[in-house]
């Protein structure tokens, strides 16, 4: 097969798709992969071939982001949906997939929910399509409902066929909300080539306090109003009896947000594989990535939610007993603005009580349980057998 995948920019979007565009690659399968120019460097470091669109000028993209800092979190995000992903990026982009899907014909289109244009396109081109879930089914369907409208404008009735199309996901049941009812077609997979760590650097010489990682991902220092998430976290673990990671997906060397004590290491990026087997919790704003990652380790969290699909995330990590949420005070508050003495308790009740690893440690059954993703193989070929 010739199968096409279509993302956005972003690794909480990309990421997701990478076990499956593995598992076509160890079958033979030919691949390649369709988005904005900013996603070209995630996609050439592990090597797939890329096709880059285009993305919306500046001149469009900036009044509506600029919006964004005024609007509380439920209206911020429909915007950023409604507006951006499903309208100036579906226009941006429709020419290159176009151009893709002629030239390079695939048999089928696989893409994430914030990917219109190629569902655009798959249906212009009487193409098979499906999607691959970023988040929780909770939040697939906020994406979809937010974006409705628009997407409807593009194609009539598009949003709702989209709907019935088959639903890959690495996202385990345990961790859905048991009242919501579930997609029509989902198929729930974990990714079989989990990389195995390397050593860790000893940056805290004989300290064997329990590791506190704190990582806030790689698009949180740019944000303006998520940033500050930086100053609180370093505030509280100021005091923390134990050794700190502090990631901060940007270079370090600048002395933005120096460490507050010989317990505290702040570096730009370490992969999380390298760190995951020594940490005893993750401190983190519920990124799809990060939460999975811990949970697939049996890691709890203390999750403070900034945007995305990260309040849904962290509600859901707490519900299954798998670690805390710590919110600001201050209603209507950014969600930066988190008290560094209530993120301080959180952590501490974590790193104690054994009772959030037991947590984590069920979900991270829950996950080995399931089928690789070589087996979507099969529901691939069958949307394509079916045209």
């Amino acid at each position: 097969m010739r199968v096409l995948f279509a993302c956005t920019r972003g690794a909480g979007h990309f990421n997701p798709m990478v076990p499956f565009i593995e598992a076509c690659r160890r079958s033979g399968h030919q691949v390649l992969v369709v988005g904005p120019p900013p996603l070209a460097p995630a996609v050439e470091r592990v090597g797939y071939p890329f096709r880059a669109g285009a993305a919306p000028p500046d001149e469009e993209l900036g009044p509506v982001w600029s919006r964004v800092p005024s609007l509380s979190f439920h209206d911020a995000e429909r915007l950023v949906i409604g507006e951006i992903f499903a309208t100036l990026n579906v226009r941006a982009m429709l020419p290159g997939v176009r151009a893709a899907v002629r030239d390079w014909r695939p048999d089928v289109i696989l893409r994430e929910p914030a990917e219109i244009a190629s569902a655009v396109v798959a249906e212009e081109e009487d193409l098979p399509h499906v999607q691959i879930g970023i988040g929780l089914v909770e939040s697939h369907r906020r994406i979809m409902s937010l974006a409705s409208e628009a997407t409807d404008g593009w194609r009539a009735g598009l949003s709702g066929r989209i709907e019935a199309t088959r639903y890959l996901t690495l996202f385990p049941a345990a961790l859905e909300d048991p009242d919501a009812p579930e997609l029509a077609h989902t198929h729930r997979f974990r990714d079989p080539a989990a990389p195995a760590g390397n050593a860790l650097p000893d940056w805290w010489p004989g300290d064997d306090r329990p590791l506190v990682y704190v990582t806030y991902g790689s698009e949180t220092a740019g944000n303006t109003s998520a940033a500050p998430i930086y100053e609180v976290a370093l505030e509280s673990v100021a005091g923390l009896a134990a050794r700190v990671l502090l990631t901060t997906g940007q270079p370090s060397e600048d002395g933005r947000w120096p460490a507050p004590g010989r317990h505290v290491h702040v570096t730009g990026w370490v992969p999380q594989a390298d760190v995951l087997p020594h940490a005893h919790a993750v401190v983190c704003h519920g990124g799809s990535g990060t939460t999975l990652g811990a949970l697939a380790a049996g890691v709890p969290l203390v999750i403070t939610p900034l945007f995305a699909d990260q309040p849904a995330n962290a509600r859901r990590v707490a519900a299954v007993g798998a670690g805390l949420v710590v919110e600001p005070r201050e209603p209507g508050a950014f969600r930066s603005a988190v008290d560094p003495d209530d993120l301080r308790e959180a952590i501490e009740r974590v790193v104690a009580d054994d009772a959030y690893t037991t947590g984590a440690m069920r979900v991270a059954a829950a996950m080995r349980a399931l089928p690789p993703a070589d087996e979507a193989l099969e529901v691939i070929a069958a949307t394509v057998e079916a045209g």
